[in-house]
């Protein structure tokens, strides 16, 4: 036995943690969950109304309860048949209406069939992955019964972008049968005249070629295309191109460099993830949790949070009287369990928004110049000095801006954006690395394409403007902007 100090982390600080860090759709999520687990906590009407509205909202509001209803046939009547209209539009709009369902109004108004909606509406809806879209088509194709199989263990090979990256060796090692290399190439090639076009690619040359090789099959696609120039810049001057070496394509091709730029511009509406369009779910739309805006009477920024629920959450009345009038033992348990744990979340919804306030506070008095001017007046905000400013340990300063957004004048930006180091100018003025990089691609932009400016030359540009920085930072920030090298800017 031995007695010693720690520092413990209690339920309630872990909470506390763990709520502060979760963004806003999350956090309404873990609200949501917890009314329906506590029978303690509740919401004012309104505000569940816009909890529940996430969840159903891509869905036909249609009360369940009042569809279970039989039909009552009145006096007035005009409710109950309002209740029938809005129970018919829904099935009718449902994912798994009948068969009856899925004709519309346009049917039946004595107009003319679109001969494409017809189409559209009696083609099989595209599977959710790619494999299942393959195998769907593959189950159609007529060869031998050694290479059908075949083609099934080559489906399960091609990844998301849609190529088969493994090779040949590697496939027959990690096969149970004996296959033959010619077996392979024979089911590979079938799987490749499947849709998408480029499938089954082993690199991009080869998608590019099988894309071209479908659209010169389809006389109206093939329209504007010249199939010998594409093709040869695809099979012989891919890297070439990517280097901007038009000058010697040209001299190879015996070219003009302006037909080579229309060809890559056609090459430029090709594919080259063919598979991404299969599985792919939308992302989730973004919340800002607070709003910055200007104040037209003061003429400052202020900040509004948005979607505040923690005012509206509170405890049922009917149970704190029940918990007061000494019920049994089990049950004062129960209720003592649940009020503790609503009283807790409510808290820690509060602190939350309250220290998240705090540091947007301490972003819009910093960054006063990005707000009126733009990004390349970016000050740096390093999080440890928010921290000491508001007297909060910089790990909460940093669970506080985690996938936070807020709304500016200039747009929605995470709040993270605002968190950088920085240097300073010839002037003394403090610029965080964003606003160098917001300049540097400014200088870029202006250049003359004719004759790009180099690393070096970018170096003197920024000195003019007082910020002295080494070329190799420079290529680094030019790197992390996707902006080439100057030969591969340059404009022909």
């Amino acid at each position: 036995m031995r007695m010693d100090q720690r520092q413990l982390l209690t339920p309630r600080m872990i909470q506390s943690m763990e709520i502060l860090q979760l963004p806003l759709g999350a956090l309404e999520e873990r609200i949501d969950q917890e009314l329906q687990q506590n029978p303690v906590l509740d919401v004012r009407a309104r505000d569940r109304d816009a909890l529940q509205e996430r969840s159903s909202e891509e869905r036909p509001a249609v009360d369940r309860t009042e569809s279970e209803r039989s039909l009552r046939i009145t006096e007035d009547g005009a409710a109950d048949f309002q209740r029938l209209d809005r129970l018919t539009h829904y099935l009718e709009n449902e994912e798994f209406s009948t068969n009856g369902g899925g004709f519309r109004q346009s049917y039946w108004d004595g107009q003319d069939r679109d001969g494409k909606m017809d189409a559209m509406a009696n083609s099989a809806a595209r599977s959710g992955s790619l494999g299942e879209h393959l195998r769907e088509q593959w189950a159609f194709i007529e060869a031998p019964s050694d290479v059908k199989q075949i083609g099934d263990v080559l489906i399960d090979y091609i990844d998301a972008d849609g190529y088969l990256r493994t090779p040949f060796d590697r496939i027959q090692l990690e096969s149970r049968d004996p296959i033959r290399v010619d077996q392979l190439a024979s089911a590979l090639t079938l799987i490749q005249t499947l849709d998408p076009a480029g499938v089954g690619a082993r690199d991009l040359k080869e998608c590019m070629l099988l894309q071209l090789r479908a659209l010169e099959a389809d006389e109206e696609m093939a329209d504007g295309h010249d199939f010998d120039l594409e093709n040869a810049l695809v099979r012989d001057h891919l890297e070439d191109l990517a280097q901007n070496r038009y000058p010697l394509i040209s001299k190879k091709l015996d070219t003009s460099i302006d037909d080579i730029k229309a060809g890559v511009k056609r090459l430029s509406r090709l594919q080259p993830h063919p598979g991404r369009e299969f599985g792919v779910t939308d992302a989730p739309p973004i919340t800002p949790d607070a709003e910055i805006f200007l104040d037209e009477k003061t003429g400052q920024y202020d900040v509004r949070m948005t979607r505040d629920i923690a005012p509206s959450l509170f405890l049922k009345a009917r149970y704190l009287k029940m918990l007061k009038g000494g019920p049994d033992k089990k049950t004062k348990e129960f209720l003592t369990n649940n009020v503790r744990n609503a009283k807790w979340l409510i808290e820690a919804i509060e602190q939350r928004r309250g220290t998240i306030e705090r540091v947007i506070r301490v972003v819009v008095e910093t960054q006063k110049e990005f707000f009126d001017n733009g990004p390349e007046f970016l000050k740096p905000l390093p999080m440890i000095g928010v921290a000491d400013r508001l007297g909060i340990h910089v790990a909460t300063v940093s669970r506080a801006v985690s996938e936070k957004w807020v709304q500016t004048p200039r747009g929605v930006f995470p709040l993270r954006r605002f968190f950088s180091g920085g240097t300073q100018s010839a002037s003394g003025e403090d610029m965080s690395w964003d606003a160098v990089k917001e300049k540097l691609k400014i200088i870029i932009d202006n250049e003359d394409k004719d004759n790009p400016l180099g690393d070096e030359d970018i170096v003197a540009k920024l000195v003019e403007q007082g910020i002295d920085i080494a070329r190799r930072t420079v290529a680094k920030y030019r790197k992390v902007l996707n902006i080439p090298t100057a030969r591969q800017r340059k404009a022909y």
